[in-house]
């Protein structure tokens, strides 16, 4: 029994190991790979790996794996990425398998500077990151983007913007994405991703016959000739529809249009394994040009319509969800209002309480008031019994004086003095024993009041206590629970095929009949186009950002960006200018170059 093969093949987001028979072929290989992953829409994935001669390329599916120079190590070494590029992820891309992989993939070519992004992008496209990392969450810790790439790193460095500046810029508009699922974060991400200028786009160094350096771009829309210092801004275009025929002989490549009266189209590359690169890139992008243009296979129906049915279920779910999560609210809130309607009744309570202590602090007060008028009548009433015993002393001692002064009529005249003092002092008398009886009756009707106010007061006491045993004890109630662009340039990182090959030409017969409104993309428009809200935003973030950026440290595709941005060009209306004339005209211009 032949011995196997171990193989570890790294997506975007996983590792996975095989071992395989040494005869398996490059496309059994990645569907085996495919299958694990749960991947369908493999025509827009490859298999890349580093040769013996340290160049990347791409697998081929018709070859046995180990006849295609790679390198001998163990396990061997392989990466799963996007090769090809739809034109509108959120029409073409059905399975969120494939829309993840493809987001990572973007992604680490924009943070990576594979893929030219201005700051403004930079920050809207990080937010949506954010949110296709933590999904919908009501709560999020403080700081939770401080641990987080988001940035290209020549944007940080441009700007004198601190990490924390940085951070608030974003979360203002991961604000407005905090609904979202991860999936609709992803290709939300990915619809402003690809209106930038370098998104899917392959870049070959070549030379037109006079010799000028040039690039050629290859992506899904067509090719693309770029001068040498300007890889934003394509000069010359040729849609896909416009080719009949592509083919090389060694470096020579040549590309015949549809239109017979135009020249052939010819270009030079440095090296035989980079034509076979551009050939493979050309007939695949060809191939789904057409197929998006015709209707879709019935496996595309199947998948889509799959795909719609889970989607649909899962807004089912997630609007289910929403509306628990409202009850939940709506139960807190009700929760939280009958809590303060507690704590109203508690305070009210605990008035009562107070209100009854100083009740019967005053009626206590009231209590002592009224022992001590008592004994102060009490005492009046023994002083007033004193003087009437006086009084009644100095009348005997009156009667017997009238009885002695028969006795003393020769001393009469003192006698009467004598009379006379005991008459004033029994007048003085008589006069404080009227003004002590006043006195006494005045306390008397003082005891009577304290005693009706004694009795009003125990009367207030008993209604007092019988209200505070009416208040209401009120329960809580417990809320249940709920709940890129690979735009890399390519012209040293190509597979490595033997340049000594006995044939050395290759051809390739393209088909364009058939095609619905095949110049369709030139009618586009940009996310930001279509959202004047968002366009007005971006540019607001655009004109803050430039009082923080340091002119010193931009680059020459700032400089070339903010030349198309003052021009008022994007990605589309450069795309109709560039594809403007006959094929012939284009042709020529080329070779101008």
């Amino acid at each position: 029994m032949p011995k196997t093969v171990n193989v570890r093949v790294t997506s975007m987001d996983a590792e996975l190991e095989f071992s395989f028979h040494p005869n398996t072929t490059g496309k059994q290989l990645f569907d085996q790979v495919a299958r694990t992953i749960g991947l369908r829409e493999i025509w827009y994935f490859g298999l890349q790996f580093v040769d013996s001669k340290g160049f990347i390329t791409w697998l081929n599916s018709e070859k046995k794996v180990m006849v295609q120079d790679v390198r001998k190590e163990t396990p061997l070494q392989f990466k799963l990425r996007a090769k090809f590029y739809p034109e509108d992820v959120a029409e073409e891309l059905i399975q969120d398998v494939t829309r993840r992989l493809f987001f990572l993939q973007v992604k680490e070519d924009i943070l990576g500077e594979e893929v030219y992004c201005p700051p403004e992008s930079a920050v809207l496209l990080g937010s949506y990151a954010v949110q296709a990392k933590y999904g919908e969450q009501d709560k999020l810790e403080p700081g939770y983007l401080s641990s987080e790439r988001l940035l290209p790193k020549r944007v940080l460095e441009q700007h004198k913007l601190s990490k924390e500046q940085w951070e608030e810029r974003i979360q203002v508009w991961h604000e407005e994405h905090r609904s979202m699922l991860k999936e609709e974060a992803m290709i939300e991400y990915l619809k402003i991703a690809q209106d930038l200028e370098m998104y899917g786009v392959n870049y070959f160094e070549i030379k037109n016959k006079k010799g000028s350096d040039l690039w050629l771009g290859v992506d899904a829309l067509g090719v693309n000739i770029y001068e040498k210092n300007d890889k934003l801004s394509p000069k010359i275009g040729f849609p896909w529809s416009e080719i009949r025929n592509i083919s090389f002989n060694d470096k020579k490549f040549i590309i015949k249009p549809i239109d017979k009266k135009a020249p052939d189209f010819i270009f030079y590359a440095p090296r035989l394994r980079v034509n076979k690169r551009i050939l493979q890139l050309c007939m695949g992008n060809h191939e789904l040009f057409m197929r998006r243009r015709k209707a879709d296979t019935i496996e595309v129906q199947q998948m889509k319509a799959q795909a719609k049915e889970e989607r649909l279920q899962k807004k089912m779910e997630r609007d289910q969800l929403e509306g628990e999560k409202k009850k939940r609210e709506a139960m807190e809130k009700e929760k939280e209002q009958m809590e303060r309607e507690k704590q109203d009744l508690m305070m009210k309570l605990f008035q009562f309480e107070e209100t009854t202590k100083r009740a019967e602090r005053e009626l206590q007060e009231q209590l002592d008031r009224a022992v001590r008028l008592e004994e102060e009548r009490r005492r009046v009433e023994q002083e007033a019994a004193r003087l009437t015993a006086e009084r009644m002393e100095a009348i005997i001692a009156k009667e017997e004086l009238a009885r002695q002064a028969e006795d003393q009529i020769r001393s009469q005249e003192q006698l009467t003095l004598e009379l006379a003092d005991y008459s004033a002092k029994i007048t003085q008398l008589e006069e404080i024993k009227r003004v002590k009886e006043e006195e006494a009756e005045s306390w008397h009707i003082k005891a009577k009041e304290v005693e009706e106010n004694l009795i009003k007061t125990k009367q207030e006491l008993h209604s007092v206590r019988s209200s505070t045993n009416l208040i209401p004890v009120q329960a809580a109630v417990e809320a249940p629970a709920s709940s890129s662009s690979s735009s890399s340039s390519s012209s040293d990182n190509e597979g490595s095929d033997h340049e000594s090959e006995e044939n050395n030409t290759y051809s390739a017969e393209l088909q364009t009949q058939e095609l619905n409104n095949h110049h369709e993309e030139e009618e586009r428009l940009t996310e930001a186009e279509k959202n004047q809200r968002l366009q007005k935003r971006l540019m607001a973030l655009s004109s803050e950002l430039a009082e923080a950026r340091d002119d010193n440290k931009k680059t020459p595709n700032d400089l070339l960006h903010a030349e198309n941005v003052r021009v008022g060009r994007d990605k589309y209306k450069t795309l109709r200018q560039i594809r403007m004339g006959n094929t012939k005209q284009r042709v020529d211009e080329f070779e101008a170059l």
